[in-house]
């Protein structure tokens, strides 16, 4: 049984976490909601720093919580790492007496993870002599998922670490959560309300609103369904493709990644030849054509179609959405007057055009 499955119920007036949830026991599980949706109190349900006096928690063969049984597992039991917002390190510690502080409660037969395995996955070294006051936000947080991952956790449990950062910082932290993604095949819960700071990570997806998940699945499957909760933000209503990067045009400013046999340009990425790309392909930035132009255009990427489903057509407003087959299911947003002249079907070939310039999407908050 390769997946953890939970059932949680806590009210706390006038809110109320009401979940069922099974889902993948590898990769990164990305609980995602606006503030007060519950992502945090599931979070901590999972660690068994909340309980639910009707719960059931299950961690592949391993049952941690089943109160109709009167079982429950305490946090300081369960092999769980836990990061937080703020870093929590100890002040009067160096860097490599924090990370030391979990390792040395590991018995040395237990320790899958070694402490040069940690300091080398997350740039550590240079920063072991000092201590927390002189390090910068992102530092702090390297090394508070360093200790965590020297703790030997069977699970992960990220409770918006990035989310005290700033931009800069965000984006310097990333690449490392990239490798522990890649490199530590351990699973990750992360709980975020904003999707751009982990687009590259997520592989299933959670959205939680009011205290229920309303959504969940296969990141791309959940972001591409025409019912996707989110789609009255339009900077979340769309899907996202995994590319690889080919080549730079430093010239013109883009990145060319290539998807299947197909070439994307993109806003140039800080990216070596061969990288992977996740790109984000917003719905309302893919118009439909039913045939390659046979003059040059200002759009550089095209991608061949298949209409997959049409949105409802009777609701107010002038637009309508399709989902499209380009290999991966993506969306696009058009006028309904627009498809009533293409005609358009479910099965029909057609060709996706995408403006570069939006490929890469900083996506606002949730």
């Amino acid at each position: 049984m390769n997946t953890i499955l939970s059932r949680f119920q806590i009210e706390y007036k006038p809110f109320r976490l009401d979940i069922e949830l099974e889902f993948p026991n590898e990769g990164v599980t990305v609980i995602f909601g606006r503030s007060g949706s519950g992502k945090t109190t599931l979070l901590r349900c999972l660690a068994g720093l909340e309980r639910s006096s009707t719960g059931y928690l299950r961690f592949g063969d391993q049952v941690w919580q089943d109160e109709s049984q009167n079982k429950f597992v305490p946090v300081h039991n369960r092999p769980i790492g836990m990061v937080f917002q703020d870093a929590r390190l100890f002040p009067h510690l160096t860097v490599r007496s924090n990370l030391n502080y979990g390792y040395r409660r590991i018995p040395p037969e237990h320790r899958k993870i070694t402490f040069e395995q940690v300091v080398e996955l997350m740039g550590l070294r240079p920063l072991l002599d000092r201590r927390p006051q002189r390090l910068s936000g992102g530092e702090q947080q390297r090394v508070a998922i360093g200790r965590a991952l020297l703790t030997n956790p069977q699970l992960l449990l990220m409770d918006e670490p990035l989310a005290s950062l700033d931009a800069q910082r965000k984006q310097e932290i990333l690449p490392f959560l990239i490798r522990l993604r890649q490199e530590m095949k351990l699973p990750i819960v992360y709980v975020t309300h904003s999707l751009n700071e982990v687009l590259q990570l997520v592989d299933y997806l959670v959205l939680l609103e009011k205290g229920r998940n309303v959504a969940s699945g296969p990141a791309n499957a959940v972001m591409s369904r025409l019912d996707w909760p989110g789609k009255d933000w339009p900077s979340t209503f769309g899907a996202i493709l995994t590319t690889t990067v080919a080549d730079h045009e430093t010239e013109f400013g883009l990145t060319r990644v290539q998807y299947r046999d197909q070439s994307l340009y993109i806003p140039e990425q800080p990216l070596a030849v061969g990288s992977p790309l996740r790109v984000h392909l917003l719905a309302q930035d893919i118009s439909i054509a039913l045939g390659k132009p046979e003059t040059p255009t200002s759009v550089l990427n095209t991608l061949p179609a298949t209409v997959l489903e049409i949105g409802p057509t009777d609701t107010p407003g002038s637009s309508v959405d399709l989902k499209l087959d380009v290999g991966e299911p993506i969306l696009a947003t058009i006028t309904r007057k627009s498809l009533a002249h293409l005609q358009l079907k479910p099965g029909m070939r057609v060709y996706a055009n995408v403006k570069a310039v939006k490929m890469v999407h900083e996506i606002e908050e949730y």
